[in-house]
Order: C-alpha cells, then structure tokens, then sequence
C-alpha cells in the first residue's frame, strides 16, 4: 500500500488537483489500482452542478492517468525530481458509464499496455461500488 505522502513522491500534482488518495495495489511493470474518495468538499462541485454535484469526466481521466504516472515511476525504478512532468499524449476510447457523485469512492485500475521510449500507454477503469464509471485509454510522455 502507498500512502499520500509516498504518492506526493512520484507527481507533482498539489491540492486541489491532487486526485489519488492511496494505491492499494501496485505490480511494477503490470497494473496499479489506487483509490479516490470523492467528498462534497471537492473544489469543482460548487460549479459543477450547484443542484446536482456531479465529478467532471475529465477530472476522472485524471486521476486515472495520476494512479498510473504512480506506476511508470515505480516501474521504470526512479523517483522523479522537481523537474520531472508527465503530459497527456492522447486519449481515446472514453466511455463515460456512470455518474460520480459525492460519497463515491473511486477505485482506478491502470494497466500498462506498452511503453516505447519515454512514451507509455495504459488501459483504465474507474469503478464505484464495483460497477463501471469510466474507461479509458491514454499514452503518456514523461518529461525528466
């Protein structure tokens, strides 16, 4: 299990973009699976929908994408330094199955597909109470 703190380590991202709460589940050079509890208190559900909180679709690729940046770091051996990005190079095949709403904990499944150089791909799945949310497939570039 990685903890916040360990998380912290491998992305740059800070609060309130900071959207993986713990890895429970890390096989280096396979999958990660990391957990997003998803609070009334989100910074996006004021605007996003004031009579209906809804999480944004993007900001479930998101995290996704944070829990495997997790996993490319662990794989590839190195603790990124200051310096050290990792960008969206694509993503495709999204479905957007169910809505994320407060209360919701998130659990997000990466995979990895290939990796080519600094550039890698994975497969995910954002899931809620073991029921489908989102599923995507991203690439990945890692900036050192």
């Amino acid at each position: 299990m990685i903890d916040i703190n360990e998380i912290k380590r491998y992305i740059p991202h800070r609060y309130p973009f900071l959207l993986v709460d713990r890895i429970t589940e890390l096989e280096v050079g396979k999958r990660v699976v990391g957990l997003k509890n998803v609070t009334v208190n989100e910074p996006f559900f004021p605007g996003h929908f004031p009579h209906n909180p809804v999480m944004p679709g993007v900001l479930i690729i998101e995290a996704l994408a944070q829990a495997a940046a997790v996993l490319a770091f662990k794989t590839d051996g190195t603790v990124p330094d200051e310096n050290a990005m990792v960008y969206f190079a694509s993503v495709d095949n999204v479905r957007f199955k169910r809505p994320v709403v407060p209360g919701d904990q998130l659990v997000l499944e990466a995979e990895i597909v290939r990796v080519m150089r600094n550039i890698w791909k994975f497969k995910g799945t954002a899931k809620v109470a073991g029921e489908l949310a989102t599923e995507a497939e991203f690439m990945c570039a890692i900036k050192r």
